[in-house]
């Protein structure tokens, strides 16, 4: 597991240019300083079993401000309430902001773990860079985060097919219309319970339109990074492809159409390749591609099974195309966060749709990929991968 980590360090950090300026060092703000500011009255906790993602909040959460004057101040839980932002904030204007997406499960023991959150920190630390934000200790924010997850632990869901949601938040808070590094800052990070992020499941294939004149992200561009902007700008996008008959987009790009991306997930395929030989293919972190948690999660899964050849390259729809009609396409699936891994059915391209073997009548490997991430989430598997909080 320690070759497994170092080997993924170095696959993660290739997605950071360390030459670009306007980034200032600072020294962090420390959770031993931390200020907790209990909350009057606790909301009551939804049932599980109704969750819809995102629309649920727990009572506290946690705030760190910064300015180029004073450095960080101390971390802050304190009750859920409303932001207050002078209206030039540069975050509203020039989306100088970034986020981060992790999850907190209570486990069969009744124990509270996280999963790989330090790869969390290390994407959205590469992110700060990227958006010129004052960076910080990784580890005292990590910190600060348990002990918000401790306070409301009574959120996390007594359920196996739900969870904690955990929402860190860094945004530029500069009171100024100039484009210009902000020199005021704040981090603040909001947990909420939640169930399967698609309405249809946490399991039921989806479809896809592909079609190369919306493209998502580009080389040289910031797609490699966690940030709104990456995101607002899809949903037109996805209102197009639900009037076409689907569900999800599959981002292509450039005049190969390069497949990228599946909706706000990482793709991976499972297929024969051209050498007879079984292969898990995903795009390459080349600038396009978000470093995903669980993407890093698949494929060292699967280079420790070492029951088939596992490949990061550019895949253009040509190829794609090919391997389908030539029924050398065993699953396609999107990985991510929020869905954990969620099967493709089928794929709208041009004016035919193509009809893709899920794990109903194939080999089931999106099935076991979830079964065994979701095993080591909730603890009924023992891994260094989910630490406890509690």
């Amino acid at each position: 597991m320690a070759a497994l980590r170092t080997a993924l360090h170095g696959r993660l950090v290739q997605a950071l240019p360390l030459s670009l300026g306007g980034v200032r060092s600072a020294s962090s703000f420390k959770a031993s300083d931390l200020v907790v500011e209990r909350s009057a009255s606790c909301g009551p906790k939804p049932d599980p079993s109704s969750l819809v993602f995102g629309k649920h909040f727990s009572d506290h959460m946690l705030t760190i401000s910064w300015s180029a004057a004073g450095g960080w101040e101390a971390p802050h839980i304190k009750p859920f309430q409303n932001l207050s932002l002078h209206p030039a904030s540069s975050a509203l204007h020039y989306s100088i902001e970034l986020f981060e997406g992790m999850k907190a499960f209570r486990g069969e023991d009744n124990h509270i773990r996280l999963f790989r959150p330090m790869l969390n920190m290390e994407r959205m630390h590469r992110s700060a860079h990227r958006s010129s934000l004052p960076l910080y200790d990784q580890e005292e924010l990590l910190t600060c985060i348990k002990k918000l997850v401790e306070l409301d632990q009574d959120w996390v869901p007594f359920s196996q097919d739900a969870s904690l949601y955990i929402r860190p938040t860094f945004i530029g808070t500069e009171p100024s219309l100039g484009v210009s590094p902000p020199t005021q800052a704040m981090i603040f990070v909001i947990v909420g319970p939640v169930g399967p992020y698609f309405s249809t499941g946490s399991f039921s294939p989806v479809s896809l339109l592909a079609d190369p004149s919306f493209v998502r992200a580009w080389r040289g561009g910031v797609g490699a990074y966690k940030m709104g902007g990456n995101y607002g700008p899809t949903i037109a996008v996805q209102n197009e492809a639900l009037k076409r008959g689907c569900q999800q987009v599959l981002w292509l790009y450039g005049e190969k159409e390069e497949i990228t991306e599946v909706g706000t997930m990482n793709l991976f395929i499972y297929w024969t390749n051209e050498k007879g030989e079984k292969e898990l293919f995903t795009p390459p972190l080349d600038g396009i591609i978000l470093p995903g948690v669980t993407r890093q999660s698949l494929l060292d899964l699967a280079r420790s099974w070492g029951e088939f050849k596992v490949t990061e390259r550019t895949m253009g729809m040509k190829e794609l195309l090919g391997a389908l009609e030539a029924g050398r396409i065993l699953e396609v699936f999107g990985a991510g966060t929020a869905c954990v891994v969620c099967p493709v059915g089928s794929l709208l391209y041009g004016e035919k749709t193509y009809e893709i073997p899920t794990m109903q009548n194939g080999p089931d490997l999106a099935k076991r990929f979830h079964k065994e991430l979701t095993d080591i989430q909730y603890g009924r598997k023992a891994s260094d991968w989910a630490p406890l909080v509690v």
